[in-house]
């Protein structure tokens, strides 16, 4: 079984300030494309949630300006995807296990799990920079301020399963494992508009009866990872420390406690000069996967 990073436990006290922070922040950014009231705590009416993230081709590209100003260089464009998706989700059946996405295209894909940490400057360089990730979102760590992920969101960024608690799914019977699955299903449907189409279990360890909660609650897939972001540097699951076209990497939304006094956007931006690095460019993992029809 693929191992995580260990288990977080939840701040509350830091959770409420990192909420009251995101509101003044963005409030004075003036981020666009989200109706969210502010990005701070709170529940706003249903018609102020987005439907959906924006089309993919909406999104303006970033300039070298806005990369410099995060010490960056340009990544390049994403290719156009291929209009045959080379992975298609059945509506029942077998939940397929995902690691990586068979294409020749030098992509990879970038994706952020719990929801731990909600740095308003993070969102602030999402808008700069447009590089689309992909948010499997634990509610344990989300329900203090659902808001600060609409902001994403409403940067064409796709909302998916992380479970309730952030269990080990196989150490639970099949009844909890359903519960886990189901109730965040649930909320981050009603909480973002669209049902997540993907499941991440936590630390990548599932079973049978994750694989069969999965199948009754909604997702049509299980996303795990080829690499995972540290701090600095990636850690790799093959010898050879390389990247491949369609790896799927994971990487957590972390603040300075998990990372050792580093930035959530500075361990961003490490990532994504190890991607430029090996000549990659981050394509959106959802235009990638067609789901079933209906």
């Amino acid at each position: 079984m693929l191992r995580g990073n260990g288990v977080r436990k939840r701040h509350s006290e830091r959770g409420r300030r990192c909420a009251a922070a995101t509101a003044a922040v963005l409030a004075a950014l003036a981020v666009g494309g989200c109706n969210a009231g502010g990005g701070g705590t709170g529940r706003p009416a249903p018609a102020s949630r987005p439907a959906a993230p924006e089309s993919p081709t909406a999104a303006p590209t970033a300039d070298a300006r806005a990369w410099h100003k995060w010490g960056l260089k340009p990544l390049p464009p994403a290719p156009t995807p291929p209009a045959d998706k080379p992975v298609k989700l059945s509506a029942d059946g077998p939940v397929p296990v995902l690691t990586r996405i068979p294409t020749s295209q030098k992509v990879v894909f970038i994706t952020l799990d719990d929801g731990q940490e909600k740095d308003p400057r993070f969102i602030e360089m999402m808008r700069d920079l447009r590089i689309p990730i992909t948010m499997f979102l634990t509610d344990d760590a989300i329900k203090g301020d659902y808001g600060y992920f609409r902001h994403l969101q409403g940067l064409g960024n796709h909302i998916q399963n992380h479970t309730l608690h952030h269990h080990v799914m196989s150490t639970l019977p099949p009844a909890p494992q359903k519960e886990e699955v189901c109730g965040d299903q649930k909320t981050l449907t009603t909480e973002y508009g669209a049902a997540p189409l993907l499941f991440r279990p936590p630390y990548g360890v599932y079973d049978t009866g994750t694989k069969a909660a999965v199948a009754e609650c909604g997702p049509r897939a299980i996303v795990l990872w080829r690499e995972s972001m540290q701090i600095h540097n990636m850690q790799y699951q093959t010898p050879d420390k390389k990247l491949r076209p369609g790896d799927i990497i994971l990487a957590h939304f972390r603040g300075p406690a998990e990372l050792k006094g580093t930035t959530m956007t500075q361990m961003f931006a490490h990532l994504l000069k190890r991607i430029q690095e090996q000549g990659f460019t981050v394509a959106r993992l959802e235009d990638y996967i067609e789901a079933p029809a209906g």
